[in-house]
């Protein structure tokens, strides 16, 4: 990545709460697409493997639980997942996934704060690059599985240097304990950006809700 890409990538890993990962996401949306693009960002474009595996087609309204500027959306509907409703921090990064005409609904909302969804509502539920560092909690996962029905899906992927140290791993156990959702995948680490930014590693996490 060039010195600008990683300088905008630091300042959004190195966030030290909401309002400042908000302000870094406002300041970097114009650049987004394409400076990820040039890193060779991959995760929106990978989830889809993982959603085809397990939700069929037409399964019911998917949810893009930090969407970003919406980069998932079209390669999904093209998939044959036109319900797709997506939410995000960022009202700028909010207004470029409006402008690919591809979601169905587009809120501004947190993740780690109560969502603006009733309970059991989307047949499964995707977010890439969200779990990682100085961005949502591992407590998020609560309010995703209230709004997901039982017997639908979640795809995430989490920073391989969180996944234990900001407690998801636990999160996801408790969960599992409580019923609340079955892990039915976990990926090896991988590369997020297959060009720049070796080091920055996720996995990929796959349950069943209920």
């Amino acid at each position: 990545m060039t010195h600008r890409q990683s300088e905008a990538l630091e300042q959004v890993f190195s966030a030290r709460d909401d309002a400042e990962l908000e302000r870094a996401y406002a300041a970097w949306s114009s650049q987004y697409d394409a400076e990820t693009a040039a890193a060779g960002y991959a995760l929106p474009f990978l989830i889809g493997g993982w959603l085809a595996r397990y939700v069929p087609s037409g399964a019911g309204p998917l949810l893009d639980a930090g969407c970003g500027t919406g980069l998932s959306a079209p390669y999904l509907a093209a998939l044959g997942y036109p319900q797709i409703d997506g939410l995000d921090m960022s009202a700028e990064m909010l207004a470029l996934a409006r402008g690919r005409g591809v979601y169905r609904e587009l809120k501004q909302a947190v993740l780690g704060q109560a969502l603006p969804w009733p309970d059991d509502h989307f047949a499964a539920i995707f977010s890439t690059g969200v779990f990682t560092e100085g961005h949502a909690p591992a407590s998020a996962m609560h309010e995703l599985v209230r709004i997901a029905r039982p017997g639908g899906h979640a795809v995430l992927t989490v920073r391989d240097m969180v996944l234990d140290a900001k407690g998801f791993r636990a999160v996801f156990d408790e969960l599992e304990a409580a019923s609340r959702w079955t892990r039915i995948e976990e990926s090896p680490p991988f590369r997020a950006f297959a060009v720049g930014e070796p080091d920055v590693l996720v996995k990929a996490f796959v349950f069943r809700v209920g």
